[in-house]
């Protein structure tokens, strides 16, 4: 009866009540507890299963270039980041206010694992994030030109909670791109979050964009509600090596 049992979760997809299932199984003094508290744990157990499943999917969709984890940053470097700031975004609240964030700073200060960070905290709490370096992004709405799909793009790029947009300003943009990011940006806004890593301090971010017009769209729509994060100092990643060059001598 049992292995019928088993048969039938398999079938029906209901692998953590099997696992649950087994572990009663071999649990001494199991029948000490109610039917009630025996199903009630299978059902929990099925709930964290999917759950899981859910997120793993989330994080594997988000496209996260880090394992960036908002416990691991760290706040001991000088480089202006405001822990209670930092803490108060862990909570996501700005994502259910489709608020934006705005991270700028050098390179090698730690822009874009903090951006990670977040975003991967936005999967962990229930909510879709999708990372792009700018370039890539702009690459990939070229091709999708060229067999007509941009507009499946841009729905996939419309419904995502969190969008992160890593390497903004490295260069102007040209005409098409910017008529594409205004597009994104008037999807989103006032819809859904979005997080900017720059290089580039947000007073010129004007300039990297030819048509004014078009400026004054994109940035009303990221800028008038975005989290400002500004890093100051030198390079983390030039720290770490020069830590791991003097631990190697050592």
């Amino acid at each position: 009866m049992i292995n019928e049992t088993k048969e039938k979760l398999v079938s029906l997809r209901l692998s953590g009540m099997l696992k649950a299932l087994e572990e009663q199984l071999v649990t001494v003094n199991i029948g000490e507890l109610s039917f009630e508290e025996r199903l009630s744990l299978l059902i929990d157990r099925e709930s964290l299963e999917r759950e899981n499943r859910k997120l793993s999917n989330r994080l594997k969709q988000s496209k996260l270039r880090q394992g960036a984890l908002v416990e691991n940053i760290d706040f001991k470097s000088s480089r202006g980041l405001n822990k209670s700031m930092i803490l108060s975004l862990a909570s996501c609240q700005w994502v259910q206010r489709m608020q934006n964030v705005i991270v700028t700073g050098p390179t090698g200060i730690g822009k874009t694992y903090l951006a990670s960070s977040l975003a991967q905290k936005a999967c962990r709490e229930g909510y879709s994030s999708i990372y792009y370096r700018i370039t890539r992004l702009f690459e990939e709405l070229d091709m999708a030109r060229c067999d007509n799909s941009q507009m499946r793009l841009r729905d996939r790029l419309g419904t995502k909670d969190v969008l992160v947009l890593d390497d903004w300003g490295l260069q102007s943009l040209s005409e098409q791109q910017s008529r594409d990011l205004a597009e994104i940006m008037e999807d989103r806004y006032d819809l859904r979050s979005t997080i900017i890593v720059s290089q580039v301090p947000i007073q010129s971010w004007h300039q990297l964009i030819p048509n004014p017009t078009l400026a004054d769209a994109i940035l009303d729509r990221v800028v008038h509600n975005a989290h400002k994060i500004e890093l100051k100092g030198g390079s983390m990643r030039k720290q770490l090596k020069e830590v791991e060059f003097e631990g190697q001598k050592g």
